[in-house]
């Protein structure tokens, strides 16, 4: 399996102890961890709702670019993503 195609099947979820939650007053979706609060903007979050420990970095980006038509960077962008999510410790990779 090449580097891409490995990497598609690889499965993100939310590392224990951080939990994604639409928060009201911030008027916008946070991840939550024990030593504070992140806010995210709406692309972070499309991703992240989708980060659930059971849905594939290829289905995930599929699911994505479906509701995103025309977006020509998309799937270079959710796995730049998903590798800073990574780097920051906030998603693991399966």
């Amino acid at each position: 399996m090449s580097g891409a195609a490995a990497d598609a099947a690889r499965i993100p979820c939310l590392r224990p102890g951080y939990r994604l939650q639409w928060e009201g007053a911030q008027h916008s979706h946070v991840l939550l961890y024990p030593e504070g609060m992140i806010r995210l903007n709406d692309s972070a979050a499309a991703i992240l709702t989708r980060c659930d420990g059971q849905t594939s970095l290829g289905t995930l980006i599929d699911a994505l670019a479906a509701e995103y038509p025309g977006e020509a960077t998309l799937a270079e962008d959710i796995r730049e993503f998903i590798d800073l999510a990574r780097q920051r410790g906030w998603i693991e990779l399966r």
